[in-house]
């Protein structure tokens, strides 16, 4: 029951009193303390109450993976959010990885900052399994169908702490978003020998040269890569009914990560890369194991971008998620152009005792030298060696050089239509076996040999006029390359870091 109480009412017109006693004083309402009492315990109820919490189950796929599991294990159970279940698909596999990941089999509890949270381990030895990590992927996904999301990971990927926490907060924002990728970097703290720490250098270089791209357009994702990204199940369902498929990742792509990335952007949602959660992935320390790694990413690539169908694949040249790729295989081309050209251009002027130095051909290699310069300051953690990576010009020339090999062979493979298990020669190239990734260099030998012979076949007159149309058709190219550089290199990061 209110009582009501003569006062003053200050909102009241004036010659208005609708509630009044017979003084003239007006009446106001003031609320039983037995009312008051009643509503802040229905609030306090209120907020006991639990929110929702997204389920994330979270699938690695691995494969002679028992240096890195215990390590991947490790970084997932010490997240700030847990998954609410960890699988742990072992597959192909000859060495000890089952038994290592054993040992973290079945539940675990721990405290953090918003309480105690629990998740559980499970490994699964699926044996011979000739989809290999698709398969594996597919079999996971199986187990966690069920759940809103799907936490992909790599058996050699190591989280920070919070990265699957800021990945959940920012897929669960907006349900647009169909997938959401880490920011990607390689962990050099622990490489031996000067080569690998070459080889690391400019793989770090090159993740963060692609990573800040992408956070500056948008933070649209082309490629969820499978070493830390997160789906939504409601989008991955979503590709199932769209494209026709029993299971969301196939084979008959070499990136199948890319793949799927279309996919789900074709079905109408977001695929995208975090602003903050980030992951340590396993580089590759050595030539041969580069080499294939790259060829297959570049040579799936290629197949989704090229027009037609090539087997079960449908090329897709004007996607939305190709157009980055796009780009940097004509940026690719350019460089295979300007070097080449540059090359032959020098070897044939010197021959002939037609050579002059210009400083102003000094100016390129320094607006290259300041923007991989920004590149490394782009990192979140750049190191010493990151910025003599860059400083020193020779070691980012000669990874360029590397990288045309990789992006040479992958082309060759895809016009001769060799259909090889990339999968495999990866894995072979990895355990140290295979010639393939020298064919780049042998051929470029081989270039050099031919070009001289036909050179000296020449007359004097006829080489002349040939570096007087040469040098200003590079003079062209160099300049619009130089001035395309410049331009990144005044383009500012807007805070992000890749």
């Amino acid at each position: 029951m209110t009582d009501l109480h003569p006062e003053a009412s200050p909102g009241a017109a004036p010659g208005s009193l609708p509630f009044a006693d017979p003084d003239g004083q007006p009446y106001v309402r003031r609320p039983d303390p037995a009312l008051a009492a009643y509503a802040q315990s229905f609030l306090d109820a209120v907020g006991d109450l639990p929110t929702y919490r997204p389920t994330v189950g979270c699938v690695i796929p691995a494969y002679n993976e028992a240096e890195t599991i215990a390590a991947v294990l490790d970084s997932l159970l010490h997240q700030t959010r847990l998954p609410d279940v960890i699988h742990v698909i072992v597959n192909n596999s000859t060495d000890a990885t089952v038994e290592i990941a054993s040992h973290y089999a079945g539940p675990h509890t721990r405290m953090t900052a918003t309480g105690e949270q629990s998740t559980a381990v499970y490994v699964h030895d699926i044996g011979e399994n000739p989809d290999k990590k698709v398969g594996a992927l597919n079999y996971g996904y199986q187990l966690v169908e069920h759940m809103d999301y799907l936490l992909g990971v790599d058996g050699d990927t190591t989280p920070e702490p919070d990265a699957l926490e800021h990945l959940v907060d920012e897929i669960a924002s907006d349900h647009r978003i169909g997938g959401i990728s880490a920011i990607y970097s390689i962990d050099d703290s622990a490489l031996e020998g000067v080569k690998s720490k070459f080889l690391v250098a400019g793989q770090r270089a090159q993740f963060a040269a692609f990573n800040m791209q992408n956070l500056l357009r948008g933070r649209n994702m082309a490629v969820l890569g499978g070493q830390f990204s997160i789906f939504s199940t409601d989008a991955l369902r979503q590709v199932l009914i769209s494209s026709h498929q029993q299971t969301p990742w196939v084979r008959d792509s070499e990136v199948e990560d890319s793949l799927l990335s279309l996919q789900i952007k074709s079905a109408g949602y977001l695929t995208k890369i975090s602003a903050r959660s980030r992951a340590h992935v396993g580089g590759m320390t050595t030539l041969r194991a580069l080499d294939a790694q790259q060829v297959k990413w570049n040579y799936g690539a290629i197949e989704l971008m090229w027009p037609g169908q090539r087997g079960d694949t449908q090329g897709q040249p004007f996607h939305p998620n190709l157009r980055l790729r796009w780009f940097e295989h004509v940026s690719m081309l350019i460089n295979v152009v300007t070097r080449a050209m540059f090359l032959l251009l020098l070897l044939g002027a010197l021959q002939i005792s037609a050579y002059e130095f210009s400083p102003l051909w000094l100016i390129p290699p320094m607006v290259a030298t300041l923007l991989n310069l920004r590149v490394a300051r782009s990192m979140l953690v750049a190191n010493r060696r990151d910025y003599l990576f860059a400083l020193l010009v020779f070691p980012a020339e000669i990874y360029m050089w590397v990288r045309i090999g990789h992006f040479l062979r992958a082309w060759a493979k895809f016009f001769g239509r060799q259909r090889t298990d990339n999968w495999a020669a990866q894995a072979r190239a990895e355990r140290g076996k295979g010639f393939s990734w020298i064919y780049p260099y042998l051929s470029l030998v081989f270039i050099v040999v031919v070009a001289a012979a036909i050179w000296y076949q020449l007359p004097i007159p006829t080489r002349s006029d040939v570096l007087a149309v040469g040098w200003p058709i590079l003079g062209v190219i160099t300049v619009l390359q130089t001035a395309w550089m410049s331009l990144k290199c005044l383009r500012r990061y807007q805070g992000y870091k890749a």
